[in-house]
């Protein structure tokens, strides 16, 4: 698997979380198949490669679907997803030089692990964990993300905290991307590139 395959598939899962963020903001119900699949990527800390990182190939199939949107000369770009990324990425390049904050994000996933023994990883006590470890260590780096939606749906407890832990999971492949080379410039300068990458696994998916 090339570098630039894997920096996509990273990107796809950046934008797998986001689109579940957006889904929580606008329908009364969740997708917790979804879901399961964005969370269980903050659990790989360790991959041998970036496939082990995303699991559920389906769900990251949502992610392909809004590169080649973003990114290619349609109309169907939405600049919130956008607006999403683009915060997100911030995000993790100040997590990058802040090595206090990731010692305390690995110590906190490795509570999750330990939490999993004895409840399912989108029961409510876990997506809560998830939600902590977002507020108490990523959310104080920088801006707050501005989420947009249906008030009424924003205002429900446990669907701040499933936007909550669908953020810190963005985060998970933010930080992979960065580590596999991407830059925000690189998604200018390679974009035919990425796009072409997109959608083959669109097409194979």
């Amino acid at each position: 698997m090339s570098d630039q395959t894997e920096r996509t598939m990273a990107l796809a899962g950046i934008l797998q979380a986001i689109s579940q963020v957006q889904h929580l903001t606008r329908q009364s119900s969740a997708d917790m198949d979804g879901i399961a699949a964005s969370l269980s990527a903050i659990l790989v800390t360790n991959p041998d490669i970036t496939s082990d990182v995303y699991t559920d190939k389906i769900a990251l199939n949502k992610g392909y679907k809004l590169i080649v949107e973003q990114l290619s000369d349609s109309k169907n770009k939405d600049m919130e997803i956008t607006r999403y990324l683009v915060g997100i990425l911030a995000l993790e390049r100040k997590l990058s030089r802040a090595p206090n904050a990731l010692g305390m994000l690995s110590e906190r996933i490795n509570q999750i692990h330990r939490q999993l023994h004895h409840f399912e990883l989108t029961s409510d006590q876990v997506i809560a964990n998830f939600a902590s470890i977002y507020s108490d260590i990523i959310s104080p780096l920088g801006p707050k993300l501005q989420i947009s939606g249906n008030p009424e749906f924003l205002k429900r407890p446990q669907t701040q905290e499933k936007i909550r832990a669908l953020l810190l999971s963005a985060m998970r492949s933010a930080v992979l991307w960065r580590q596999l080379g991407g830059k925000r410039r690189y998604l200018i300068f390679n974009r035919k590139s990425i796009l072409d990458i997109a959608k083959k696994n669109l097409t194979l998916s």
